[in-house]
C-alpha cells in the first residue's frame, strides 16, 4: 500500500493499482521518520493480524463537503460489520432534510482516498451483496473475510 500524510494527518492509503490510485498527489518525498506514516504502519499491521485497530489515526481527508459526510459514516462502521448503500444514503437524507440516493453514495465511497483506514470494504449491496470495490473485488472478499463478514455473491 502507499501511504501519505500531510501536516493535519493521514491523507491517503491506496492499494498498488486501485482505481483513482494516489488521486490528488502531485509531489511528494519519502520520510520513513514521519510519526503519522508509522502510526498508519502500526494500525495496518494489527487490521491485516485480524484485529481491530485500538488507535485512532488522525487523518485529513480532502473531499467534497458530501464525499466527506460519507467518508465520516464509514468511520463509524465497527470492524466486523457491514452497512449497505442504501443505509448510508437513507442516514444521510434524514441528516441533512433532503433524499440522498444511494447511487451518490456509491460514487463517494469509490472515491475514498484511505484504503482500509476508512473502512469502504465494509458497505455492501442491496441484501449484503458484494458490489464493487476501488481496490478489486478480490481484495474486498479478502477485507471481508478477514473481519468475518458475511456478503452475498451475484
Amino acid at each position: 500500500m502507499l501511504l501519505c500524510a500531510g501536516a493535519g494527518g493521514l491523507c491517503g492509503a491506496w492499494f498498488e493499482g486501485q482505481a483513482h490510485f494516489a488521486a490528488g498527489l502531485s509531489d511528494f518525498s519519502e520520510n520513513p521518520e514521519n510519526q503519522i506514516l508509522r502510526d498508519a504502519v502500526q494500525f495496518l499491521d494489527a487490521y491485516f493480524s485480524g484485529n481491530a485497530p485500538e488507535m485512532k489515526l488522525p487523518l485529513s481527508l480532502c473531499g467534497t463537503p458530501f464525499q466527506c459526510a460519507v467518508w465520516e459514516m464509514l468511520r463509524q462502521i465497527p470492524f466486523g460489520q457491514s452497512v449497505t448503500y442504501g443505509e448510508i444514503a437513507a442516514a444521510l437524507s434524514v441528516k441533512h432534510g433532503r433524499r440522498v440516493s444511494a447511487r451518490a453514495v456509491g460514487g463517494a465511497v469509490g472515491r475514498n482516498p484511505l484504503s482500509v483506514i476508512v473502512p469502504c470494504h465494509r458497505v455492501l449491496g442491496i441484501g449484503g451483496m458484494l458490489t464493487g470495490y476501488a481496490g478489486g473485488l478480490a481484495r474486498k472478499r479478502y477485507l471481508l473475510t478477514l473481519e468475518h463478514i458475511q456478503y452475498e455473491e451475484k
